[in-house]
């Protein structure tokens, strides 16, 4: 039996296992992200959601089971190869050379250097400062910069970067709520126009409003991937985090509102 090429942008973690420091971190965890959607990994701290996006991004190599891009093993593409076909944004936005905010969003343009791609550069960098609405902060050095605002320039070199997948980790950690929001409606544009996204995000409300499918972690261990209101419930929660967790419908939007349970 034959089967379809899969669409540009699939990516697969397939039974993959980690120990760091001798302690295991990941445990068998199978996994897949498909173009036009936004996939949210969440968990409680220390549960393993930051490995497994290292492991995806093919910043750290799994002890066992393999990664594949596009049916492509990811060990087998060189570097600048596999910085046009997937971005990184991580928790840390420090850059301690002097760079202004512009110069910062060009770096997402770098490994299109000396390719047809490069033509539309200026275009790009232009359309993600305007998106990440920091056109009033180009000139300025990106270390002067509130951790808020360094969040959002590192958002806009990943949207320069302009790749097939896109892996954040906590993008809205230090943003306020106006900008929490305006951020994820650029991923969920983002997705819409094809692109695989993958978030790690704490707020559970967050990843009820504008994910398409959740995996829940704990352990180093996925517990389940699924739609968010298959797998966003108030038993699997509580016993993901080990606390009571509330699950209600906004009445008028009809979202999924998570809260603790205080009572």
């Amino acid at each position: 039996m034959t089967t379809s090429a899969p669409t540009a942008g699939t990516l697969v973690a397939d039974d993959v296992h980690v120990a760091l420091g001798g302690r295991p971190v990941l445990h068998g965890v199978s996994l897949t992200a498909r173009p036009g959607e936004l996939l949210a990994l969440v968990g409680p701290n220390g549960c393993g959601k930051s490995t497994l996006l290292s492991i995806l991004a093919g910043i750290r190599t799994a002890d066992d089971g393999r990664v594949l891009l596009d049916d492509r093993p990811l060990h087998e593409f060189a570097t600048r190869e596999l910085a046009r076909h997937r971005t990184l944004v991580t928790q840390t936005n420090r850059i301690d050379t002097p760079f202004t905010v512009r110069e910062v969003v060009e770096l997402g343009r770098y490994p299109w250097l000396r390719t047809p791609e490069a033509t539309r550069s200026a275009e790009l960098i232009d359309a993600a400062i305007d998106a990440c609405e920091i056109t009033d902060l180009v000139d300025r050095p990106f270390p002067q910069l509130s951790g808020g605002q360094q969040a959002r320039v590192s958002l806009a070199r990943a949207l320069a970067q302009d790749t097939p997948v896109l892996l954040l980790d906590e993008p809205t950690a230090a943003l306020d709520i106006g900008h929490t929001e305006q951020v994820l409606k650029i991923l969920r544009d983002r997705a819409a126009a094809g692109v695989t996204i993958v978030l790690v995000v704490h707020d559970l409300s967050l990843a009820a409003a504008y994910a398409d499918r959740v995996a829940v972690m704990k352990d180093g261990r996925l517990l389940a991937v699924g739609p968010v209101a298959e797998t966003m419930t108030a038993r699997l929660l509580a016993d993901t985090y080990d606390h009571p967790v509330r699950v209600t419908t906004h009445p008028e939007t009809g979202e999924l509102l998570i809260t603790p349970d205080r009572g």
